[in-house]
C-alpha cells in the first residue's frame, strides 16, 4: 500500500500521482483510471480525500467522469501537442492510421474511440490519435501534420459548425484515403460512416405522438452547420408532418453551447443559465406536453429543471432524448432514449477506410448505422389539461 507524505496534503498527493501518470503516459487518452475505492485502498485515505483530488482533475480537463463506468484519461499535463500513438509494444514497421477527434470527454467519444482502436489492432495497423480540442484552426493544423507522419489513411470526426475544412476537401479532391465519422459534410461529397440520425429522430418523435402529444418540442444545441444535429431536427418534422401535426418553432429552442452540454456530462451538474433559460421556455409553452432533446445533457438538463419547477416526468411532460448513457435505467426518472452504436461507428469507419486504402478509385460510400429506441419511464400517455393550467 502506497501511504502519501504528511507534509503535502494528501489529495494533492494524490492528485499529482494521477497527473505524472498521465504525463509519462503510463495511462492513455480514453484509459480508464482507477476507480475510488482502489485509490482509497492504494493509498490508505479516505473516499472523500480521493473525490476531491479527482474532482480538481476533472475541473482542469484531465480527466472526465462517466457514470456508472468511472473516470477516464481526457489529455495529458505534457503541454505537448495532443497527438498520442497507440502502445509502443506494437510493431512500429505497421503502417500508421491517424484518427481526428474534437474532443474526448464523455462516453460517447470513449466509446467511438475504443471502436476505431479495436479495429485498427484487428486490421495490422497502428493508431495515430489527435485531439482537435473543437477548433477548427486545429482540426487544419493537425490534418498538415498527420499527412507529414506518412499515415495511410484518416479517419477524422469533425469540429461542429457551419464552416469547412478546406484540408478536407483538398484531401478528398486528391482521392487521399479519408473516411468522417458521426457527421458528413454537406456539398462535399465524402466517405463517411454515421447513425441514421434522422429515422432514429423519427421513431422517437413518432413514439411521442403514438402517446396522444401534438404539442412536442424540440431542444437543441446549435445545429447549423453539423448535420447529424440538422438530420435529427429534420427526423423531428418529418414526424410531425407525416402526422398532419403543423410544425410550431415556437417550440424549439435551439441555441445551447454544445461544450456548456459536455461539462454538464462531466460534472454532473446543471449550469444555473441554462437552467433559467429551459424554464422560461417551459413557462411560456404550458401547453407543450411533450420535447425531442438532441442529446443527454439536453435531456437530462431537462428532466432536472422541470422537476424542480414542480412539473412531473412523464405525469405532465414527457422527455425523450438521443444517446444512452450508463444506469439510464437506475436513474430516478429512467429516461426513454435514442440509442446509438458508438463502438461499431469506429470499427465501420476502420472497415471503409481499410477498403478504400486497397482501392482509392471505388465510389465514395455513406455507411448509416441503425440506432434503437430505448422506452423508459421518462414518457407517457398525454394530458394536456394538466400542463396548460
Amino acid at each position: 500500500m502506497s501511504r502519501p507524505s504528511p507534509r503535502v496534503p494528501l489529495y494533492t498527493q494524490i492528485r499529482k500521482y494521477i497527473q505524472d501518470q498521465i504525463q509519462q503516459k503510463l495511462w492513455l487518452p480514453g484509459e480508464r483510471i482507477p476507480s475510488e475505492s482502489e485509490l482509497v485502498n492504494q493509498f490508505g485515505v479516505s473516499r472523500i480525500t480521493v473525490k476531491n483530488a479527482l474532482s480538481e482533475l476533472i475541473e482542469e480537463g484531465l480527466i472526465f467522469r462517466v457514470q456508472g463506468r468511472g473516470s477516464f484519461v481526457s489529455k495529458d499535463v505534457s503541454g505537448e501537442p495532443s497527438i498520442y500513438l497507440s502502445p509502443a509494444k506494437t510493431n512500429k514497421k505497421k503502417p500508421l492510421i491517424a484518427f481526428l477527434m474534437p474532443r474526448l470527454d464523455n462516453l460517447f467519444t470513449a466509446q467511438l474511440l475504443s471502436g476505431v482502436e479495436k479495429e485498427i489492432t484487428k486490421q495490422g495497423y497502428r493508431l495515430l490519435f489527435c485531439r482537435t480540442e473543437d477548433s477548427l484552426k486545429m482540426e487544419k493544423e493537425t490534418l498538415r501534420e498527420v499527412i507529414q507522419q506518412d499515415v495511410k489513411g484518416i479517419i477524422i470526426f469533425p469540429v461542429e459548425g457551419e464552416t469547412y475544412n478546406e484540408e478536407i476537401l483538398r484531401l478528398t479532391l486528391s482521392e487521399f484515403p479519408l473516411v468522417v465519422v458521426d457527421r458528413y459534410l454537406r456539398g462535399i461529397e465524402t466517405n463517411c460512416v454515421c447513425s441514421n440520425n434522422i429515422e432514429g429522430a423519427h421513431e422517437a418523435t413518432s413514439h411521442l405522438i403514438s402517446l396522444g402529444h401534438t404539442r412536442i418540442g424540440f431542444v437543441s444545441t446549435v445545429y447549423h452547420g453539423t448535420t447529424s444535429i440538422e438530420d435529427r431536427l429534420s427526423g423531428y418534422e418529418k414526424a410531425l408532418a407525416d402526422h398532419q401535426i403543423a410544425i410550431d418553432r415556437g417550440l424549439q429552442l435551439d441555441h445551447f453551447d454544445n461544450k456548456q452540454m459536455n461539462h454538464i456530462l462531466n460534472q454532473g451538474i446543471v449550469d444555473e443559465a441554462i437552467k433559467l433559460e429551459i424554464k422560461e421556455f417551459l413557462q411560456k409553452n404550458r401547453e407543450m406536453t411533450a420535447l425531442f432533446a438532441i442529446n443527454s445533457a439536453v435531456g437530462l438538463s431537462i428532466i432536472e429543471t422541470a422537476t424542480e419547477m414542480g412539473i412531473r416526468v412523464p405525469e405532465d411532460l414527457s422527455v425523450v432524448f438521443f444517446d444512452n448513457f450508463e444506469l439510464s435505467a437506475l436513474s430516478r426518472i429512467p429516461p426513454t432514449c435514442v440509442s446509438q452504436q458508438e463502438e461499431e461507428l469506429g470499427g465501420e469507419a476502420v472497415k471503409l477506410l481499410q477498403s478504400i486504402i486497397k482501392n482509392p478509385k471505388q465510389e465514395r460510400r455513406m455507411v448509416l448505422l441503425p440506432t434503437k429506441l430505448i422506452v423508459r419511464k421518462s414518457t407517457g400517455s398525454c394530458n394536456a389539461n394538466l400542463r396548460s393550467k
